[in-house]
């Protein structure tokens, strides 16, 4: 299967329960913002829109609507969430592996609350600890994270598809 192959099986799958994950669209803003305010994520409506257009969005639909969304910056997630109704369904896990499939490599920066969710997928995690970095700070390897402000703990945490 060549590279062409792969990324159209990886950019649309429909699961048993209706929902498909898929790239997301410039036309769905809107949709991904609902999603990601619901997550209480603070994302920036006009980075979002570059993510769109430059196909570094996923999105997880059933029935025409947007019920989840993962934000790219290269192979960093800078924001992943379900909405309320369709929490604890596999929306999340959903989206993450039709990420990783795309890079087969995922990092992300996380807040304790959400840790049981990358450790369940297999995330490698590390601690950072409230250091007082800048969500925009960041080296080679980091992007910046949707993040609600809450709570000093910080973790980071990597995934490889092996």
């Amino acid at each position: 299967m060549d590279d062409t192959e792969r990324d159209l099986e990886t950019t649309t799958r429909e699961r048993d329960d209706g929902v498909r994950v898929r790239e997301g669209d410039p036309d769905e803003l809107v949709g991904v913002m609902r999603v990601l305010d619901a997550g209480l994520l603070e994302a920036d409506a006009d980075e979002v829109r570059d993510r769109l257009a430059a196909g570094d969005c996923l999105v997880a639909e059933a029935s025409g609507r947007v019920v989840g969304a993962l934000v790219l910056d290269g192979d960093y997630i800078d924001a992943v969430a379900a909405s309320p109704s369709r929490r604890g369904r596999g929306v999340g896990t959903a989206l993450v592996r039709a990420a990783l499939d795309r890079r087969g490599r995922l990092a992300a920066d996380f807040e304790e609350r959400v840790r049981p969710f990358y450790e369940s997928l297999g995330f490698d995690i590390e601690v950072r600890g409230g250091d007082g970095e800048e969500d925009g700070d960041r080296d080679e390897d980091e992007g910046a994270v949707a993040d609600t402000g809450a709570g000093d703990d910080r973790f980071r945490g990597v995934l490889r598809d092996e």
